[in-house]
């Protein structure tokens, strides 16, 4: 009787650490899911702004941020497998490849935090001159489509203010068509509307637009670092719980 008693606690304690271990790779999904989200968010949304930074920093953490949101999801069912048939050595492969997406979300985190110090000095440094050399030229439509929306989405004209685009290659040239600023700086834009830089028309007074894309772009690079390393903890902490359990489970098992 004794023994069937300890055979019934032993299979309740199975089933108990089967669901326990499902809950916990849900959670996984949940956070790999969170990860894998912000990383396609920053990409898809924000990439037209990645061609006026000098750096990939910004773009290369969002890579990384997709490459652990698509690990989890992958592993999430090698661990499923692992708890269905009970193969150690699939738990062993799982609990690998859950340490190496910590690694690689902590490291996404930190480059995003390590950029959000630096992100001030570069756009100080290199978006005048990209807006100023590039704007309009053979060869640099993307600089060009993500100039335009810059200025129309942060209502801003020039990096620091309208006058920068007085020393443009574009402005001095014979295709500007005697515009002193680009049509994407008019509050509302018609053929040309660049001829006239009148505050009523054109983004005059709202400020440049380097103080603008430097908080957008710090705001995300924060959202980018908390998820990182944010989730990578959380994650951690699940797998150390669930590694305890496991080990609870098997010395209690009988021998």
């Amino acid at each position: 009787m004794s023994a069937l008693h300890k055979d019934e606690q032993g299979d309740w304690q199975t089933v108990c650490l089967k669901y326990l271990l499902f809950i916990f790779n849900f959670l996984f999904w949940m956070g790999g899911a969170a990860v894998l989200g912000v990383g396609v968010w920053t990409l898809v949304e924000k990439s037209d702004y990645l061609s006026l930074l000098a750096s990939s920093t910004f773009a290369v953490s969002a890579y990384i941020l997709i490459l652990a949101g698509s690990l989890v999801v992958v592993t999430g069912f090698l661990g499923c497998c692992a708890v269905i048939r009970e193969r150690r050595r699939c738990l062993s492969v799982y609990f690998f490849f859950l340490l190496v997406i910590f690694l690689i979300e902590l490291v996404a985190g930190v480059l995003a935090y390590v950029y959000y110090q630096r992100l001030s000095e570069e756009l100080k440094q290199h978006l005048n001159q990209t807006m100023s050399e590039n704007y309009a030229q053979p060869g640099k439509e993307a600089i060009t489509a993500a100039v335009d929306r810059l200025q129309q989405d942060f209502k801003c004209c020039g990096s620091n203010n309208s006058q920068d685009w007085a020393h443009s290659v574009y402005i001095s040239s014979i295709a500007a068509e005697q515009r002193v600023v680009p049509d994407s700086c008019c509050k509302t834009i018609t053929s040309a509307c660049g001829r006239r830089d009148h505050p009523s028309n054109i983004y005059k007074v709202e400020g440049g637009c380097i103080t603008k894309l430097e908080q957008f772009l710090a705001d995300h690079l924060l959202v980018i670092g908390a998820v990182g390393i944010g989730v990578a903890c959380l994650q951690l902490h699940l797998l150390l719980l669930k590694t305890s359990r496991m080990m609870g489970q098997k010395e209690r098992a009988p021998g």
